[in-house]
């Protein structure tokens, strides 16, 4: 009898301990350890083993985001966010005013908020006109090209030179010479045709265009214009550039055939300020063994100066906050710190996100994944990665934890602008493939707004990628590089 009696005391004095450390983790803030699918607690034996003790996880952040009490969230706090917002265009004061309300969501929902500062570009658009005058008036829908130059105060006014190529426009340069160069290239995929907006002004210039007209850069119009940024070439002569259009260019290509002379008069008050100061918005849940080392999740908070920005990159943007609000709710803590970065300044060239890297690549070797969402968050299709042979075997493993939704898809190249210098460098990195059929329809322009968005959709893209940052972050050992 005594030994039994000594053997219950000892239970429940073991219990009353247990209990204490329970109560002692939440007291403190510090979540439990997720419970893996696992009755062999030995170390698993292989990669395969490890990820699919996670199954039970998975299955946790994918039944709170699509079915549980977080369902629509996402969708609500985009709408919250932009229609108190509005557009951010890179230097402005709504750019600032979008980080102050983060920064105050963020901490407000219990995540370890800082921000770090960045100097970033200032161009605004001031008032700005086109219209046909030759051979009939019509007003023309336009948008000035971010980084452009204004006309003079009265405008410019020349005849017209329509091409459809860089090649034709060098074909046809003697008739360039003092006239508005408008592009009707056909698109073909955003990545080739973008060419035309980014360096059309330049290529005008060269031979002796005061200004240059670009064809949206978009599959479907309803007399949309679509902005985005352009860069001047060194060395020549900048220009006002701006883009109309399909509906107007396919018209002026159209008349241009039958031989009509076409004049255009263009006014843009368009200016480039001094660099503003600015920041990248950072929300971390610290990892319980290796705090040091990192999975970060972004978006980017600026947008165009059109629409809402709730789909570029509005979306990305919460889905990254959705994936640190769903672990934080579920009480998982990772191994290793999960870091949501909404970057400031993508649209004129990833300029936040290079300026992260160039303060942050002295611990390069910490960063375990880098992940981007900036192609919409519409239903997703799978997970694009970029890596060594072995961490794409690790990947393979982590999505077919997203079962459940039906995305179990890795294909290669990770993509995004933000955090392309650090695939340069070698780190592991991952983007969101979605059904983006839609996208470049809406994409820097007007069109950019709520109406877009669909709430099960976000919750889908939210539920991929909470699930796929929490395991990587939670497994043994790091993504292993080349």
């Amino acid at each position: 009898m005594l030994r039994v009696a000594l053997s219950v005391s000892s239970l429940l004095v073991g219990l009353s301990f247990l209990l204490s450390v329970v109560l002692c983790h939440r007291h403190h803030g510090l979540p439990l350890r997720p419970k893996l699918d696992s009755s062999n607690h030995s170390a698993p034996t292989d990669v395969a083993a490890e990820v699919a003790r996670y199954a039970g996880a998975a299955k946790q952040i994918i039944d709170l985001a699509v079915f549980g009490a977080a369902r629509n969230r996402s969708y609500r706090r985009l709408a919250d966010f932009t229609d108190a917002i509005g557009h951010r265009v890179s230097g402005s004061q709504n750019l600032e005013m979008a980080i102050k309300y983060m920064q105050k969501a963020l901490t407000e929902d219990g995540l370890d908020v800082h921000l770090e500062p960045v100097k970033i570009p200032h161009w605004v658009r001031g008032k700005e006109s086109a219209e046909m005058i030759l051979p009939r008036a019509k007003s023309l829908a336009m948008l000035g090209l971010g980084s452009s130059v204004g006309t003079p105060p009265e405008g410019i006014t020349a005849d017209v030179l329509v091409v459809q190529s860089f090649e034709e426009l060098k074909r046809r340069s003697s008739e360039a010479k003092g006239k508005i160069v408008v592009y009707n290239q056909p698109f073909v995929s955003y990545d080739s045709t973008v060419d035309y907006r980014e360096f059309g002004a330049s290529e005008a210039a060269k031979v002796g265009a005061v200004a240059s007209l670009i064809r949206s850069v978009t599959p479907f119009s309803i007399n949309s214009p679509h902005t985005g940024w352009q860069d001047y070439q060194a060395g020549v002569k900048r220009i006002p550039t701006a883009c109309i259009t399909v509906e107007d260019a396919e018209l002026m290509w159209r008349m241009a055939q039958r031989g009509q002379r076409i004049t255009v008069r263009l006014a843009m008050a368009a200016r480039t300020l001094p660099d503003a100061d600015s920041f990248n918005t950072v929300a971390e849940i610290k990892g319980w063994q290796h705090p040091e080392q990192v999975v970060l999740l972004s978006g980017h908070l600026d947008s165009w100066d059109v629409g809402q920005g709730a789909m570029d990159d509005g979306g990305g943007v919460m889905i990254t906050w959705e994936a640190l609000s769903l672990i934080k709710d579920l009480g998982l803590r990772p191994r290793r710190t999960l870091r949501a970065v909404l970057w400031s300044a993508e649209e004129p060239g990833g300029v936040g996100a290079k300026q992260y890297f160039d303060r942050h690549k002295v611990n390069i070797s910490n960063f375990d994944l880098v992940m981007e969402s900036d192609l919409g968050t519409f239903s997703p299709v799978a997970l694009q990665f970029t890596g060594s042979d072995a961490a794409r075997k690790v990947m393979q493993e982590v999505v077919k934890l997203l079962a459940p939704i039906n995305m179990t898809r890795l294909e290669p190249h990770g993509e995004g602008t933000d955090i392309a210098p650090w695939m340069v460098a070698g780190v592991p990195a991952s983007s969101l493939h979605v059904a983006d059929e839609r996208y470049f329809w809406f994409h820097h322009s007007e069109g950019d707004t709520m109406s877009v968005q669909d709430p099960r959709q976000m919750d889908l893209c939210s539920a991929v990628w909470a699930v796929t940052a929490f395991v990587v972050a939670d497994l043994e050992d790091m993504l292993p590089r080349a």
